[in-house]
């Protein structure tokens, strides 16, 4: 995965000068390269692109012009691909505990492929959908992951024959098995566990009479992140290899959302305020937690900060955001290049987990999104490698 969209100083300047700032840069030809990153190292495998990490129209439909599949958790997920066009059995609905508008809206829309971790989430997809096609999650222990969902999701190895045996009497299509290593997971070790733990439940099941054809790997597949270095190739070289060897025969799927959506947006923002407070210095950004960076608290993301300023002896510093609220500061103690106002920093990696979950609090709306490929001929500095004067926050 080494090619990764980062604008350039001129392209930056020009874009806050035309647009304005805050101002988030898609674009889609890193969508594509991430996708076809996936299907290249991982071969046969489906890939249901994790919606909720970045639900941008214009994403979604480069990834269904592409064939990619779409791991929906709600309700307005379903409906809005729908409305593009997208075909229901395109969708699975992932949501191990689903709203009984969900289920109604996948009765209406045509999605019948579930998962699901508990008994009680049998009897309502049973009931809604009758003979559905269920894959039972599995809890997958993994702490070091950024985000472990294990903690919420994911029924216990010991207990997944019985759920398999519960929904089979239900009448529901039992088909596979499913697990998530967690977010931002940085090695291949937590899939080599959840493959061999899955291989065993497979054998375990083949011997109550169930013929389970499908496995669903889920995502967790990284991206650079601050100090973080990741090897995407020999991490999806481990995962097809152990695929390979234990399921061979089975079809797989993936849900990759961050690896797919996290590296193809880049935030341009400014410096409105400064200010020495509490023995620190302080910057004011037009962008802040309630907006593009509300990945801080939802995602536990530590955004690199990039400005085009003289590389001199740095300072700790707090970063606060726009609103009238106090809780709205992103960073303390972040070291830095002295800042001064209208001073623009250029954030890459935001395409995930970020404008999915921005608010309008305080009336402050969205940051405005392009799309880099339609504006780049405007731009008097094309080329996307980040240029060497940028300096790290």
């Amino acid at each position: 995965m080494e090619k990764i969209f980062k604008l350039t100083q001129s392209a930056v300047e020009t874009l806050a000068e035309k647009y304005g700032t805050p101002l988030l840069v898609l674009s889609l030809e890193q969508i594509e390269h991430n996708y076809r990153f996936l299907t290249e190292n991982l071969p046969g495998v489906k890939i249901y692109y994790a919606v909720k990490a970045n639900p941008d129209e214009r994403i979604v439909r480069t990834l269904a012009d592409l064939g990619s599949c779409f791991d929906v958790a709600s309700d307005g997920e379903m409906l809005a691909l729908t409305e593009l066009g997208i075909a229901p059995d395109r969708m699975v609905y992932a949501n191990p505990f689903k709203t009984h508008n969900g289920l109604a809206v996948a009765k209406r829309t045509g999605v019948y492929k579930f998962t699901f971790d508990s008994e009680s989430e049998i009897y309502k997809m049973a009931k809604a959908i009758p003979g559905g096609t269920v894959l039972l999650r599995v809890r997958v222990d993994n702490p070091k992951a950024l985000v472990d969902l294990n903690k919420k999701f994911g029924a216990h190895p010991d207990d997944a024959l019985r759920l398999l045996k519960i929904a089979r009497e239900q009448g529901l299509d039992v088909a596979g098995l499913c697990f998530h290593v967690g977010s931002q997971s940085l090695s291949a070790d937590a899939y080599v566990d959840a493959i061999n733990i899955c291989r065993r439940l497979f054998d375990d099941a083949a011997k109550e009479g169930f013929k389970l054809r499908i496995l669903d790997i889920g995502g967790g597949f990284p991206i650079p992140a601050i100090d973080t270095e990741v090897d995407a190739l020999a991490i999806t070289r481990t995962i097809r290899e152990m695929l390979e060897k234990n399921f061979s025969d089975i079809e797989i799927w993936a849900e990759p959302g961050r690896f797919i959506c996290g590296t193809t947006v880049n935030l341009i923002t400014r410096v409105i305020g400064t200010q020495h407070r509490n023995s620190q210095q302080w910057y004011f950004l037009d962008d802040g937690l309630y907006g593009t960076f509300s990945g801080v608290i939802f995602d536990h993301w530590d955004f690199e900060l990039l400005t085009f300023k003289p590389d001199v002896e740095k300072i700790p510093a707090t970063f606060a955001g726009p609103s009238c609220d106090s809780l709205d500061v992103m960073f303390r103690d972040k070291m830095t290049v002295p800042l001064e106002m209208d001073d623009i920093i250029l954030v890459p990696n935001c395409g995930s987990y970020t404008s999915a979950s921005a608010t309008v609090f305080n009336g402050f709306a969205k940051t405005t999104r392009i799309v880099w490929e339609d504006v780049k001929q405007e731009i008097e500095t094309i080329p996307l490698a980040a240029a060497t004067s940028n300096r790290t926050l």
